[in-house]
């Protein structure tokens, strides 16, 4: 008894797993994410001041890279919209002087390190953009819920810890938190999680 207390009381699940802290259904103190990275598919719009002829739509290749007017395959994969108009700009620079660039992402994919990722016993699995103060009701939303044969109580988490460099898991009762709208079970989400459903056994 005293030790299941102590389990408790340290936020760790009978399995040796730590549990992570509830978040509210709705966040009244909601604050800005991470700066958004560029990831393979995203839609650009680049704007070049006084020159319509060098502003264009892209969308980002597989391989990470854009070809715009004047600039071919240049890398826009793991930077930041701003990262990326500077070195627009230092590129267009060779043909225009003093080339003035802005980049707006119109359609958001991400890298995977900023995605939120489902597999598993879901209603459809998928990779969902990571955004500001996302929750797992956010995500399972998202992907419509659970399947019918899943053991949503059975979830867990995987996060990459920057600050050790290893991966860890945390469990996850998302049968607790869509069945029975249990507050303590949803836990707010970091970009680069996945969350992994198993079937039931029987």
């Amino acid at each position: 008894m005293g030790t299941m207390l102590l389990a408790s009381c340290m936020g760790v699940g009978g399995d040796g797993r730590t549990q992570l802290p509830s978040a509210a259904f709705v966040s009244t103190h909601d604050a800005p994410g991470d700066e958004y990275v560029i990831g393979p598919l995203d839609q650009l719009s680049i704007f070049v001041w006084r020159q319509p002829e060098l502003s264009s739509k892209v969308q980002v290749r597989p391989d990470g890279r854009i070809t715009t007017p004047l600039v071919n395959d240049m890398t826009a994969v793991g930077k930041t919209p701003a990262m990326l108009a500077d070195d627009m700009k230092l590129a267009l620079g060779e043909y225009i002087k003093d080339p003035i660039v802005s980049v707006i992402v119109e359609n958001f994919s991400g890298t995977y390190s900023q995605q939120v990722r489902i597999v598993g016993a879901t209603a459809k699995p998928a990779s969902l953009p990571y955004r500001a103060n996302m929750t797992l009701l956010d995500a399972m939303i998202a992907v419509g819920g659970l399947s019918e044969y899943a053991s949503g109580n059975r979830s867990r988490l995987v996060r990459y810890d920057k600050a050790t460099g290893k991966q860890r898991e945390y469990d996850l009762k998302i049968g607790s938190l869509l069945k029975n709208g249990d507050p303590s079970a949803n836990v707010r989400l970091q970009p680069g999680d996945v969350i992994i459903i198993p079937q039931s056994m029987f």
